[in-house]
C-alpha cells in the first residue's frame, strides 16, 4: 500500500504558509510501504499554521510563586547530637584518664569484652560449633580475648587473673595453657608518683620520713628511686635507713585507690551475669574473694598478718630457728606504704644456687641470717653512683662473696631440708593455727644458710591470709586424717555439712591426686553414659559433665565454706613447689601427720578429747608406713634413671581421672 507524502523543509516552515507557492515547490511524491504485518490507519498530518515568534523568558509577575528551601532540620538535629555525644564522650575519657586512673574505661572494656564471651559461647558452645571447626577452637580464642583484657587493664586484674590460673583445673585446657602465663609483674610507676604517695599518707618527704639523703650528705641514709621489684598493685624499693638498718620499703601504685573498687565492682557484675547465663553458682563466692582481694590492698593488715605469723613461728619449737619473718617498722608504715625489713637471700625456683658448694667459709651462714645485721656499703661508691646515675641508680651491695671468686657457688643446702620446713610451715598454718598464707609461689619463699649448714626458710608477702574459723579448722584436719585411713564414712559426713555432693572429686582435689578410697560412683556414672561418639561430641559430653561437677561441689553455696578457695591455693601451690624441686619429700605423709597431730595440740578442744586424739595418733603414724612404701619406691626408681617423681606420677594419675570425671589437667603451675 502507498501513502502519499510530501517531505517539508525547514524553509517552508520559517516563510508564511501559502498554498499555491507549496504546490509548486514540492511536486514531487514519495511513496512508502508498510510492512504487511501492521494495520492500516490514517496518517495524521500536523502543519504549523502560526506565526514564528522568537523564545522571550517570562516576566517574573507571571510565575507562581517559589517553593520554600530545605532546611534538613532531621539531619541536623542528629548531627548535633552525634557532636555533642562525641563531645560528652570525650570530656568523660578525659576526666577519666586524669582523676579515676582509667577506671570507667577499663570497667566498659570488661563488661563489652564480657558480652563478647558470654555471647560467643551461647552460640558456638555445642558439638558442632556454628562459626568455629571445634569446641577446642572456641576455647583459645576466648582464653586469648581474656587473657589480653587482664593484661590490658593490668592493677587488681592481674590478681584476679592469678586466681584463675590457680583455679584453672575446672577450665578448660585452652584456659590453663594460656593462664599460666599470667604473672604478677607490671612496669614501674615514675618516681615521682611513689613520692606523692608517701606525702599523702605521712605528710612528709622521702628524706624527712626515712632520715635519707638522695645527694649522698653525711650522716644521712640512702635510697633507690628505682624500684627493685614491681608487681601490679605496689613496688619495692630498696633503703638503708640511717641508723644502719636496711629495709624494702613497698609502695602501693596512686591509682590502685581509685581503681579497685570499680575493679571488683565489675567483677561482681561479670560474675553475677555468668552465674545465670551459664547456670554456674558461681556468684556466692564473689563477696569472700572480694573481701579477701581488697585487704590484700591495705598494707596495715599485711603487716598485722606478718607479725602474728612471727609470733605463731616464735611459739612453735618445730619451726623455731628453721623459719624467718621479716620484721615491720610499723612507724614507717601505712595503708598505702610498708616498711619492712630487707632479705638477702635465693628465691626458691633458684635450684642451682641452693644445691651448689659453699664457698662462704667454716661455720658461716650466708648474710642476714637469724636477723644478723648486713655489711655497711661503701659510702664514697654511693656518692659516685648517685652523680653519675641520679635517677637510675642501683646503690645495695651485691654481697655475693659467698659464691667464690669465680661465681660458681652456692648455699649447698639439701633441697628435702627446704622442703620440709616449706610444707611444715604450711601444714601447721592449716592445721595448727588456723592462719593460712595463700601465695606461697616461689617469688614469695627466699632461702638462707645457716651456720650449720641447713637452710633457713624466710616468707614474704603477707598481704593474702585466710583464717580459719575453729570448728572449721578441726573437720578440715579430721578430714585430712580420714582421707589417709580411707575412712569414707567420716569423710561423707564432713564434706556433706559442707554442702558438697560429691566426696569423690573433693577428696581427690584435696589431696592433688586420685582418691582410690572411695565407691568411685561419680568415675562410674560418668562412663556408663559416656557413648563412642566422634570426638567432638565426647569433648562436649565431657564438658558438660564438667559443669555437672562444679554444680555437686557447690551443691548448697551457703553451707560451702568460703576458706577452701584460697586452701585449694594455698595447697596447689606447695604441690607445685615440691614438684618442681623434684618431690624430695613426701608431702602427703608430712602434712597427713600434721592434721593428725593438730587435734592434740589443738588448744581449743577438750582434755579428755585432746587425750582420745593423742592414743588415734599413735596408730595412725603406723598407718603412715604404707605412703613411706609408696614413696621411697619412687625414690629408688629415680635413682636407676627413672625421669619422673612422686609427685609427677600423682599429677598423671590425676589427669586421667579428671577426663573420666569431665576435667582436664594439663599445665603446670610454674610453667614458664
Amino acid at each position: 500500500m502507498a501513502i502519499p507524502g510530501s517531505a517539508l523543509c525547514a524553509r517552508c516552515l520559517a516563510r508564511s504558509f501559502n498554498p499555491r507557492t507549496f504546490q509548486a515547490s514540492h511536486r514531487k511524491i514519495y511513496t512508502y510501504r508498510l510492512p504487511k504485518s501492521l494495520p492500516s490507519r490514517p496518517v495524521k498530518r500536523h502543519i504549523q499554521s502560526q506565526q514564528f515568534k522568537p523564545f522571550v523568558p517570562p516576566s517574573p509577575s507571571s510565575l507562581p510563586k517559589a517553593a520554600p528551601p530545605k532546611t534538613y532540620r532531621r539531619t541536623r538535629k542528629w548531627g548535633r547530637r552525634l557532636v555533642y555525644l562525641a563531645l560528652g564522650l570525650g570530656a568523660t575519657y578525659e576526666f577519666d584518664q586524669h582523676f579515676f586512673y582509667a577506671s570507667l574505661t577499663r570497667s566498659a572494656r570488661t563488661f563489652w569484652l564480657s558480652l563478647i564471651v558470654a555471647t560467643d559461647y551461647k552460640i558456638n558452645f555445642r558439638a558442632h560449633p556454628l562459626l568455629y571447626d571445634s569446641i577446642q577452637d572456641l576455647h583459645l580464642r576466648n582464653a586469648e580475648r581474656l587473657f589480653d583484657l587482664l593484661r590490658t587493664n593490668g592493677g587488681l586484674y592481674l590478681k584476679i587473673g592469678q586466681a584463675i590460673a590457680m583455679q584453672s583445673a575446672i577450665l578448660p585446657p585452652e584456659f590453663q595453657k594460656m593462664f599460666s602465663k599470667m604473672f604478677d609483674d607490671a612496669p614501674q610507676n615514675d618516681w615521682k608518683d611513689a613520692e606523692k604517695v608517701i606525702l599523702e599518707d605521712f605528710g612528709k618527704t622521702p628524706e624527712e620520713l626515712f632520715g635519707v639523703s638522695f645527694a649522698g650528705e653525711p650522716g644521712k641514709g640512702v635510697m633507690e628511686r628505682t624500684a627493685r621489684a614491681s608487681a601490679s598493685v605496689a613496688q619495692v624499693h630498696w633503703a638503708r635507713l640511717a641508723n644502719g638498718d636496711e629495709v624494702a620499703i613497698k609502695i602501693q601504685k596512686r591509682e590502685i585507690a581509685q581503681q579497685v573498687g570499680w575493679d571488683l565492682w565489675a567483677f561482681k557484675v561479670v560474675t553475677r551475669i555468668y552465674t545465670w547465663w551459664f547456670d554456674l553458682p558461681l556468684y556466692s563466692l564473689v563477696p569472700y574473694i572480694s573481701e579477701r582481694l581488697l585487704l590484700e590492698t591495705d598494707f596495715v593488715n599485711e603487716a598485722d598478718n606478718a607479725e602474728r605469723m612471727g609470733q605463731l613461728v616464735a611459739g612453735e619449737s618445730r619451726l623455731r630457728g628453721r623459719v624467718y619473718i621479716p620484721k615491720v617498722y610499723r612507724e614507717l608504715s601505712s595503708h598505702r606504704v610498708m616498711t619492712a625489713e630487707w632479705i638477702e637471700g635465693v628465691r626458691l625456683w633458684d635450684k642451682e644456687t641452693l644445691t651448689r658448694p659453699w664457698h662462704g667459709g667454716w661455720r658461716q651462714g650466708s648474710p642476714g641470717c637469724r636477723g644478723t645485721p648486713l655489711d655497711p656499703p661503701n659510702r664514697q661508691k654511693i656518692a659516685e653512683i648517685i652523680r653519675e646515675h641520679p635517677l637510675k641508680e642501683h646503690l645495695k651491695p651485691k654481697r655475693d662473696s659467698w659464691k667464690g671468686s669465680n661465681g660458681s657457688g652456692g648455699l649447698g643446702v639439701s633441697l628435702k631440708d627446704c622442703m620440709q620446713t616449706m610444707v611444715d610451715l604450711f601444714s601447721a598454718q592449716m592445721f595448727l593455727w588456723g592462719l593460712c598464707h595463700c601465695d606461697p609461689h616461689p617469688g614469695n619463699i627466699f632461702i638462707r644458710r645457716l651456720p650449720c649448714g641447713k637452710p633457713e626458710l624466710v616468707l614474704i608477702d603477707h598481704g593474702l591470709y585466710v583464717q580459719m574459723q575453729p570448728e572449721f579448722r578441726h573437720q578440715y584436719s579430721l578430714f585430712w586424717k580420714s582421707l589417709m585411713t580411707f575412712d569414707n564414712k567420716t569423710i561423707g559426713e564432713i564434706v556433706r555439712s559442707w554442702g558438697i555432693n560429691n566426696p569423690d572429686v573433693f577428696a581427690s582435689a584435696t589431696l592433688m591426686r586420685p582418691y582410690t578410697g572411695g565407691d568411685n560412683s561419680t568415675s562410674a556414672g560418668i562412663k556408663r553414659t559416656m557413648s563412642k561418639q566422634e570426638q567432638r561430641e565426647r569433648t562436649y559430653e565431657m564438658q558438660q559433665q564438667m559443669q555437672k561437677g562444679i554444680r555437686e561441689v557447690l551443691a548448697d553455696e551457703k553451707k560451702w565454706p568460703r576458706e577452701l578457695v584460697f586452701i585449694g591455693r594455698n595447697m596447689r601451690i606447695v604441690q607445685g613447689n615440691n614438684q618442681y624441686l623434684g618431690a624430695p619429700v613426701n608431702r602427703i605423709k608430712i602434712m597427713g601427720g600434721w592434721a593428725s597431730r593438730s587435734l592434740v595440740d589443738s588448744p581449743d578442744l577438750g582434755y579428755r578429747e585432746r587425750l582420745l586424739n593423742f592414743g588415734r595418733h599413735v596408730l595412725f603414724r603406723f598407718v603412715l608406713f604404707s605412703s613411706d612404701v609408696l614413696f621411697y619406691s619412687s625414690k629408688v626408681a629415680q635413682f636407676f634413671g627413672r625421669k619422673q617423681n612422686l609427685e609427677d606420677d600423682m599429677e598423671a594419675s590425676m589427669k586421667k581421672v579428671a577426663v573420666d570425671m569431665g576435667f582436664e589437667l594439663n599445665h603446670s603451675v610454674f610453667e614458664g
